[in-house]
């Protein structure tokens, strides 16, 4: 177990572009499916939190529970805790961990909840019998993850299929699993869960603004974030190839009649009482 945690590598790090695509998920765009779940008393902890934005959104919907937000990078927590501050959040706190060992007891959370955290990491396996672990009897483990090869676009790109191949090749030399969404369910049950509700959504950019946004933080995090650093210092492309499909980026922006989708997977699983 510890060599998986050794291995996997946050594929997108934390630069500018990266965050610009944090700061704009929102319970309602990024976690819908577990809301009607939730109860004003609970206490949530928000795995992989980031910046804190969705963590700061399911505190305000449970005023008498309680939200703590966990990632691997202190920066990033520091964020996170800004982001709640902010806000004006009294019931949440943030903490350094790492989802293979949680750092909390057996039975401690109503909720568990981890977005777009199980692509990157080593084992996904061991990370939800963790989840479960901490989860209450009756408690839900709700997890959504992308899947890199059913996000699909129009019109066609050469240079974004060349995006969706190296991101794929660079995910996986990361310790990751890209394609994460349609394995979500496969598995919880390989982690012991039985009362799954597995379903999907996506995201979808295609007005002026929301592909100018997309495109823009695609092409920059292609050149200039963790991710690129690691394509060129892997093997798996070349500078010169990386602003290539920056540019096809950019390219698909432009066009009036772009359109993407991307695919996610989602479980909410109940753990038996």
């Amino acid at each position: 177990m510890s060599q998986a945690r050794e291995t996997a590598v946050y594929t997108h790090g934390h630069h500018e572009s990266v965050l610009r695509s944090h700061n704009w998920r929102t319970a309602a765009n990024s976690a819908a499916y577990l809301l009607g779940s939730l109860e004003p008393h609970m206490r949530i902890l928000d795995i992989g939190c980031g910046p804190g934005t969705i963590t700061a959104d399911l505190a305000a919907l449970v005023p008498d529970g309680h939200v703590t937000g966990v990632d691997r990078a202190p920066e990033i927590v520091e964020t996170a805790r800004a982001t709640a501050a902010e806000r004006g959040l009294a019931n949440t706190d943030f903490a350094v961990a790492d989802v293979h060992a949680l750092d909390f007891p057996d039975d401690t959370f109503c909720v568990v909840h981890a977005h777009q955290v199980l692509q990157h990491v080593g084992d996904p396996v061991q990370a939800l019998r963790e989840m479960k672990r901490v989860t209450k009897p009756g408690g839900f483990i709700a997890v959504r993850d992308s899947d890199y090869a059913a996000m699909t676009w129009y019109p066609a790109s050469p240079g974004l299929d060349a995006w969706q191949d190296l991101y794929q090749r660079v995910a996986r030399a990361n310790g990751g699993e890209p394609d994460a969404g349609r394995r979500l369910k496969a598995w919880a049950l390989r982690a012991g869960l039985t009362d799954i509700t597995a379903t999907s959504a996506t995201w979808t950019f295609s007005t002026p603004e929301e592909r100018a946004w997309w495109s823009g933080l695609w092409a920059d995090r292609t050149v200039a974030s963790a991710y690129a650093d690691r394509a060129t210092e892997g093997g798996h492309a070349t500078a010169g190839d990386l602003r290539a499909v920056s540019e096809a980026w950019r390219e698909w922006g432009r066009r009036e009649d772009g359109w993407f989708s991307v695919l996610h997977g989602e479980i909410l699983c109940r753990k038996d009482g």
